[in-house]
């Protein structure tokens, strides 16, 4: 079955909010709908057909979301390399990719269609090379006209970004503070940790657009040290801001119950969205034949915004990723501070 969202008029009280979320939140407010596929049964551990609607809207659904929600979604593209080498060493086995200028503008065009299923106000992305790759994604979602790359300044680094519907007031980066391994060592974030302040008619959004270090050739105290700071950093930005709705997502690299994701959780200053969904939903990644949850979206208990409960979704074409990615997206709707 195709990837399919009912579309309302961006920023209206239309886009999509599944059913199935929508009466888990008991937020149906005069909901019609049409389900002409799914069953509600979950789909099986193991990686396979997917059944019809895991974590998305069925086709012939009509949806809508609360009024002056704001929906943020979360994407690893995948190595968006742009058409310059600037490692010195390209192509082949290299680390850095070179592609054509069509490869490029073909992946570029796929990613921008999986982000358009979204209908996302809000994308915090990972794996872009530099501004060329930003630019292309720009380019090609107009609903998206301001954003921001966190580059790090490497050759052939691939790094976060943010794309928004609305004006961006502030942009702050973390990539410099030094953090602890829990061996005392020390060590940086492996990419920027970008913060993005919004204005969202009026109303202050704070997003963190993060990506920790992978687990090839791993570095798990380096992993851990990176979400013990981002608790940190995002609780600080809450206080600052106790009106704000504050956000922080992307791929963290590691699974529910790793010790990064509890540090990230504790004090119960930040809550994993994806909480209030069945573990069989909120996998976004496949590897060495296992589902696993890896990128998430965090909210800032400390400030004033909210989570929509059940509109969290990870998002995916055919068995694993969206856009040509091997990562799913994921999303959900948040209330700013009213």
């Amino acid at each position: 079955m195709p990837l399919s969202f009912v579309r309302g008029p961006r920023h209206s009280a239309a886009p999509g909010l599944s059913v199935t979320s929508l009466l888990r939140a008991g937020l149906l407010l005069g909901l019609v709908s049409a389900l002409s596929a799914c069953d509600g049964r979950p789909p099986p551990v193991a990686p396979g057909p997917e059944s019809p609607c895991p974590s998305r809207p069925c086709d012939g659904e009509v949806a809508i979301r609360p009024e002056g929600s704001v929906r943020i979604g979360a994407l690893n593209v995948h190595r968006l390399f742009d058409t310059v080498c600037d490692s010195g060493k390209c192509g082949g086995s290299e680390y850095e990719a070179l592609p054509s200028p069509a490869a490029f503008a073909a992946q570029a065009d796929e990613i921008a269609r999986g982000i358009e299923l979204l209908d996302a106000d809000v994308m915090l992305l990972a794996e872009i090379e530099t501004q060329a790759g930003l630019d292309a994604l720009k380019a090609r979602l107009p609903e998206f006209p301001h954003g921001v790359l966190g580059e790090t300044g490497s050759a052939a680094s691939v790094d976060v970004a943010v794309l928004s519907a609305y004006p961006i007031t502030q942009v702050l980066g973390h990539r410099e503070r030094v953090l602890v391994r829990p061996n005392g060592t020390t060590t940086r974030f492996a990419r920027e940790l970008l913060e993005v302040h919004l204005d969202v008619k009026g109303k202050q959004v704070i997003v963190f657009a993060a990506h920790f270090r992978s687990k090839v050739d791993d570095d798990a105290g380096r992993r851990y040290a990176e979400a013990d700071a981002s608790r940190d950093i995002v609780t600080q930005a809450a206080a600052r801001s106790p009106r704000a709705l504050v956000v922080l997502g992307g791929d963290l690299n590691d699974v529910p119950g790793s010790p990064p994701l509890v540090a990230m959780e504790a004090g119960s200053s930040l809550t994993r969205v994806a909480k209030d969904r069945p573990d069989t939903e909120t996998w976004t990644y496949v590897y060495s034949g296992q589902r696993q949850a890896i990128d998430h979206l965090y909210i800032a208990n400390g400030a004033a915004g909210t989570y929509v409960p059940g509109s969290f979704r990870a998002v995916r074409e055919g068995g694993s990723g969206l856009g040509g990615s091997d990562h799913a997206a994921v999303m959900a709707d948040f209330l700013p501070a009213p």
